[in-house]
């Protein structure tokens, strides 16, 4: 799929990762409705892609219903929709036995709720509007892009929900990718490694630096854009599917 025919909504829209995301599609031709929760800087985020190509929907990826709804009023406004990229999510940080007693079970439920049952709720609701798609090359009506993470594989302590939430993500791509051949939709997973996002930003600058200094090389975070070019190359090649692309710095995370 070439980037012009992007007609795509992307989770998690308006900051870090997915608002990167957006503007890389735009860039290249497509067109974007941003599905997020943070109201406060949905204008600026369509502002700085482009009213023209960008739209911005209010969107729980967790309620079923809601996101049948913006998913049809998205691809309405865009004509179709031929791809899906999940960047929501949560850290849910927190020990399973903390100093003040064991993880609420509502921390667990929730981290997994974003982070694994959206991208699932996303993506079925998509697939679902992609199959009515006329084919393109290789019978290809879609894609869908999930976010994962390497703490999916080497989970650091403190991060028990978050890596159960990011190694569920993994563990559906391959089965959703099998059962969506038959539609012509790819499914895909990107686990990044530690990126500059906007969750890093109030770190001192010793902790930042040490981080940077813990990946092989570059010696450095993840970009943002580095993240969208991935995106960029999964839609290209149309035989990426169903598999799980790293994207790191060689870093392998310690236990702490």
């Amino acid at each position: 799929m070439q980037l012009d025919q992007v007609k795509a909504v992307v989770t998690g829209g308006v900051s870090g990762l997915g608002f990167a995301v957006a503007k890389f599609l735009v860039a290249g031709g497509g067109k974007v409705c941003l599905l997020d929760i943070n109201d406060e800087k949905s204008q600026a985020a369509v502002a700085d892609i482009g009213e023209k190509n960008a739209r911005y929907f209010r969107t729980d990826v967790t309620n079923e219903e809601g996101v049948v709804t913006t998913l049809k009023q998205a691809a309405d406004h865009l004509g179709g929709l031929n791809v899906a990229i999940n960047c929501a999510g949560i850290l849910g940080a927190g020990r399973v036995l903390g100093k003040e007693g064991p993880m609420p079970l509502k921390t667990f439920q929730t981290t997994v709720m974003v982070n694994l049952i959206g991208s699932f709720n996303v993506a079925k609701s998509a697939a679902n509007l992609m199959q009515a798609n006329t084919p393109g090359e290789d019978g290809e009506r879609g894609v869908i892009i999930n976010t994962a993470s390497i703490a999916a594989y080497e989970g650091q302590i403190g991060q028990a929900a978050y890596s159960a939430s990011k190694g569920g993500v993994i563990g559906m791509t391959l089965p959703m990718a099998r059962e969506f051949a038959r539609i012509g939709v790819r499914v895909m997973t990107v686990a990044p490694g530690v990126f500059h996002t906007p969750m890093v930003d109030g770190m001192p600058p010793n902790v930042y630096e040490s981080l940077c200094a813990q990946v092989p090389y570059p010696s450095r975070l993840g970009t943002s854009e580095e993240f969208a070019d991935t995106c960029g190359f999964i839609l290209r090649n149309r035989y990426m599917n169903g598999s799980v692309i790293r994207v790191d710095g060689a870093i392998r995370l310690a236990p702490k």
